[in-house]
């Protein structure tokens, strides 16, 4: 592989990083998606959606968008342990925001 494409392809691989830590949507607090708690992951994200005016969309639809994201981005190398408490904090969300729970997996 050539230097630039060893370049841009290290580019590529840390542009997620970037939206999630610059994005115009949010205001994340540090660390939000390394807590343990779901709630807590939950809970930070309803306080970044509900302040922020940059928004373009509800509340609850910047927040799990967001979340489903950083899911997304992080792809398999999240551990099952973290996704099922990613995906616990989205049912978090609805609970905070008052949304009928997402039908069951299959």
């Amino acid at each position: 592989m050539t230097s630039a494409k060893r370049h841009a392809a290290d580019q590529s691989k840390r542009w997620s990083q970037k939206v999630t830590e610059t994005s115009h949507a949010l205001d994340l607090e540090k660390g939000v998606f390394a807590q343990a708690d779901p709630r807590e992951i939950a809970r930070s994200l309803k306080r970044s959606a509900d302040r922020s005016h940059r928004r373009k969309t509800d509340p609850f639809r910047s927040a799990m968008s967001m979340l489903n994201f950083y899911i997304n981005r992080a792809g398999k190398n999240l551990t099952i342990e973290r996704r099922r408490c990613l995906e616990a904090a989205k049912d978090e969300l609805r609970v905070l925001y008052g949304k009928p729970r997402a039908h069951a997996r299959q």
